[in-house]
């Protein structure tokens, strides 16, 4: 008999623009991309994951199962809200642009639902990024902007720890898309620390068969990382200076794939 598929649920914290939207339809689009290409480096046949979307930002007013027709390239859709706990056995929150020490409706609602989570020991929780430090802040931890007002964006290394080491592949350090200001300020009680930056002490947080979190962007590609670098230095938010030389390191080799190998072994392990 063929193994059950894992119902992973992407809680969506924000919405793609540009040719990103276009490609993907929206980050849940993003997420079925990067876990197909894990799931074919794993030999795990894509059948396995059952991947749903959920639009954690703006359910007010939806009505119950409301859909959003995402479209990109694998037709996405997006439920408003959260999912039920028994429909699922994964769930995985995006990044965003929003602050995750907020205290938005949406914000809130959305920390209940991961605290929810964490009470329980069936269902597992991957965060990335925003969705990281949504899980630091729910385990205890401060999250705010970054003492020294630098972003960590494109790709940068991290030095992995022990575990972080043995999670993923034996190597020392991982490359990855970074792009936050915000942080996590310390480890919170009760969780494994799995690597750290200069500038970003905790880049990830692991409670085994529970809870696996990174600060980067294993989702991004090169041109989501340049569309994006374009989009804010339009906006101002980055100098000239710091866009030139972002730009120089998005073509690097990065470890976003094996990253998310990692993360589907964290949630088939028994």
């Amino acid at each position: 008999m063929a193994p059950s598929p894992i119902r992973i649920a992407i809680l969506e914290a924000d919405t793609p623009f540009g040719e990103f939207r276009a490609k993907y339809g929206s980050y849940g689009g993003v997420f079925v991309s990067l876990l197909y290409k894990a799931a074919d480096a794993s030999n795990i046949p894509r059948e396995r994951l059952k991947i749903t979307g959920w639009d954690v930002v703006n359910a007010d007013g939806a009505k119950e199962g409301e859909e959003e027709e995402m479209g990109g390239e694998f037709n996405f859709k997006r439920t408003k809200g959260c999912p039920k706990m028994e429909d699922v056995d994964a769930v995985l929150i995006t990044g965003s642009r929003f602050n995750a020490f907020d205290n938005d409706p949406w914000i809130v609602r959305t920390l209940d639902f991961v605290n929810e989570v964490l009470a329980q020991d069936r269902v597992r929780f991957i965060g990335v990024c925003w969705g990281h430090q949504i899980v630091g802040r729910a385990l205890g931890a401060k999250v705010a902007k970054s003492g020294t007002g630098a972003w960590e964006i494109s790709v940068c290394r991290f030095i992995l720890t022990e575990k972080g080491k043995e999670l993923f592949g034996g190597k020392d350090a991982l490359s990855i898309f970074q792009s936050h200001l915000d942080l996590v300020s310390h480890y919170p009680d009760g969780v494994e620390a799995l690597g750290s930056s200069g500038p970003c002490k905790v880049q990830g947080m692991y409670i085994p068969k529970r809870v696996m979190t990174l600060q980067g962007h294993p989702e991004f590609t090169p041109d989501i990382m340049a569309e994006l670098l374009r989009k804010r230095r339009g906006q101002n938010i980055f100098s000239e200076e710091v866009y030139g030389e972002a730009m120089t390191r998005v073509g690097q080799p990065q470890d976003g794939v094996l990253i998310a190998q990692a993360f589907l072994k964290f949630l088939m392990e028994d």
